[in-house]
């Protein structure tokens, strides 16, 4: 499949293709090529964007990562809740096809994450494409300021942002991040110092809070 993709979106006709992949039978293929990649071979054509999705093994269990050639688009901890619909809702927002398989941005990304569980790796440079509404961003990208090691509450969160009374919204915006660990929705705790919520769970969360702390 993804040999045959690869000739699709190179400009190779659909019998060609069959043939050159190995499938004798012209149905036979196609019912293949949707059930695995969610389209027809004729209609893959008209998408614009191939991401490729690999898992990563992590010290807190196993991580899926989808990114093309440039930019990051998802990581997430595999029992991480509502996972499938987020796959399907980038799939849907992109227009894209999602394959198995590695690209230099997962590659790069692996890297990081070794050395962050290593104590070794504080800020993430992996590029990442935010898709989110403009509130969902402003959050995601102040996310990105509490420093490594450190804490906030979803109250001083919404305050950096000017709305103070906006918490809620901004606790919802932290559940909807796509980057696990890169854009540290970890940091954020209730205000009176309980935990909070997790989409990876909370046992998760006490870790990443302590190694940072432990590390800073």
């Amino acid at each position: 499949m993804d040999l045959a993709v690869n000739q699709i979106k190179g400009g190779e006709n659909v019998i060609d293709t069959e043939l050159n992949v190995g499938h004798e039978s012209s149905s036979g293929f196609r019912d293949a090529f949707s059930k695995v990649m969610g389209d027809s071979p004729t209609d893959f054509k008209n998408h614009k964007l191939l991401l490729k999705a690999a898992w990563l093994e992590t010290l807190l269990g196993l991580m899926l990562a989808i990114s093309d050639e440039k930019v990051l688009y998802l990581l997430a901890f595999i029992e991480q809740r509502g996972i499938e619909r987020e796959i399907e809702r980038l799939r849907h927002r992109t227009k894209s096809v999602i394959i198995p398989g590695s690209t230099e941005v997962i590659i790069s990304l692996e890297k990081e994450l070794k050395a962050y569980f290593e104590g070794a790796l504080k800020t993430f440079k992996t590029p990442l494409y935010l898709l989110g509404s403009p509130f969902q961003k402003l959050v995601w990208e102040t996310l990105l300021t509490i420093p490594y090691g450190e804490t906030r509450s979803y109250g001083q969160q919404a305050c950096l942002l000017g709305k103070p009374k906006a918490f809620r919204a901004v606790a919802n915006a932290n559940g909807a991040n796509q980057f696990a660990i890169v854009i540290p929705c970890h940091r954020v705790i209730n205000t009176n110092g309980d935990w909070g919520g997790y989409g990876g769970g909370l046992p998760r969360k006490k870790w990443l809070i302590q190694h940072e702390e432990k590390n800073k």
